[in-house]
């Protein structure tokens, strides 16, 4: 897919800018995959983050980042820029001022397309998916106190359904937590980054059907 093309699919399929709200209904959740979890009803906490896709001549890539060693939570772990939100703050401008913090993306260079699903998460976010798009590569500088590394990842490698998989781990009380994980390389994208990465393909391509693994049936 060209350039060109891929740009126009996603300005055609992402939800508008201007039809947010900070009460939307999640359609992806960290619950998908495990419909037996408990679930108690709470208010989630608004959050956004930004899905930078950057028009290489080579083909598209994913700008990601790999969170700081230091951080209390989610140490290590593949993110997007991201956060929650302030008071008064849209999901783009929290989306995009994260992105400025975290590593010192300049907001005027990125061209927001849209929105794709919101994703709550077990730990009680409700997290709004910005996609932004980048004529060309952007001068990073990561924020050591939140940002390890900062790396890119072909678009069409996170795109490709044949690169998604279901892997779980086993919590103490004896359950199972299954999630979605996108390997690449010596990196692990999973968790919620690959959910909302997993929604955004069934948002562009359909949501196809999943093989179930084989260690699902020894599960079941």
């Amino acid at each position: 897919m060209s350039l060109e093309t891929l740009k126009a699919r996603l300005a055609e399929r992402l939800a508008p800018v201007d039809g947010w709200r900070p009460d939307l209904t999640a359609q992806r959740s960290d619950f998908d995959l495990n419909p037996k979890a408990a679930r108690t009803a709470r208010d989630l906490r608004p959050a956004a983050v930004l899905i930078p896709v950057i028009a290489r001549p080579e083909g598209a890539t994913v700008l990601l980042t790999r969170r700081a060693d230091t951080l209390a939570r989610h140490t290590g772990q593949i993110a997007f820029p991201g956060g929650r939100l302030d008071p008064g703050e849209t999901a783009v401008q929290a989306a995009l001022r994260e992105a400025d913090e975290e590593v010192a993306l300049d907001p005027r260079t990125v061209e927001v397309l849209g929105l794709s699903d919101a994703y709550e998460t077990g730990t009680g976010f409700l997290v709004t998916p910005v996609i932004g798009w980048l004529d060309r590569p952007p001068v990073t500088t990561p924020s050591p106190d939140e940002v390890a590394e900062v790396f890119e990842t072909p678009w069409d490698f996170l795109m490709d359904a044949a690169n998604h998989r279901r892997d779980f781990y086993d919590l103490d009380e004896g359950l199972r937590r299954w999630f979605w994980a996108m390997p690449w390389g010596e990196r692990y994208i999973w968790g919620v980054t690959a959910g909302i990465l997993k929604g955004l393909h069934a948002r562009l391509y359909g949501d196809e059907a999943q093989p179930v693994a084989a260690a699902d049936e020894d599960a079941a």
